[in-house]
């Protein structure tokens, strides 16, 4: 999938990637993968301008996104999880973005806790690992970054790196917040929370995975 040169305005999430949700997508288990998002303009001014899940039962993985504008939104970078979804989302990178007058710039949550029916398990608990978030820019910004994993299953090898933030005079002095997250930062302003100042010698964690297959066969 190919999303390319195009401008979205809606009032919830402006792209959202998902691929099932709870024990239907497990049991259905057709995940969304090589995915390229590349000079798109978004704005969601109630919701987030690029989402991945909550429901992703059936995984997520190898998405490319680079050259977006982010403008009016209230997410801009939206990982969302929870307790009974399974599945992953893993292996994705997202550069080159702008962003304007948005309130939470980078959001990792496990607790989006909607379910379709009763008929989920929670013990089947997702893997988020592997996201790459580098080389942005952003002024007019409430909070940088709401990074909250899930306790006994925390999101792991997340990687900041190149990343400036104007944060917006009326807001909380607190610009990030962070739980049950661990990886790795690089050249953050506001810094980041210590959750991902990784120990390691070297930003390897940084190093995408990712199998490109979108960008090869685009």
């Amino acid at each position: 999938m190919c999303i390319e040169d195009s401008r979205i305005s809606v009032g919830h999430d402006a792209i959202s990637l998902k691929s099932g949700w709870d024990n239907y997508g497990i049991t259905f288990g057709r995940p969304t993968s090589d995915i390229h998002i590349s000079r798109v303009d978004l704005q969601a001014s109630l919701g987030a301008a690029l989402a991945f899940g909550s429901e992703m039962s059936g995984g997520i993985s190898d998405v490319h996104v680079d050259h977006l504008h982010i403008h009016g939104s209230s997410k801009g970078i939206s990982f969302r999880t929870a307790p009974g979804r399974g599945g992953y989302i893993r292996d994705a990178i997202v550069s080159d973005v702008q962003m304007e007058d948005v309130h939470v710039a980078i959001e990792f949550t496990g607790d989006w806790s909607s379910h379709p029916d009763e008929h989920f398990d929670l013990s089947a608990l997702p893997e988020i690992s592997g996201i790459t978030l580098k080389d942005m820019v952003g002024k007019n910004i409430s909070f940088a970054g709401v990074l909250s994993g899930i306790d006994g299953d925390p999101f792991t090898n997340i990687c900041l790196s190149n990343i400036n933030f104007t944060i917006a005079d009326s807001a909380h002095s607190a610009s990030w917040s962070c739980s049950n997250i661990s990886g790795y930062s690089e050249s953050v302003f506001p810094e980041a929370c210590s959750d991902l100042h990784s120990q390691s010698s070297n930003s390897s964690i940084c190093s995408s995975t990712l199998s490109y297959h979108a960008l090869a066969t685009a």
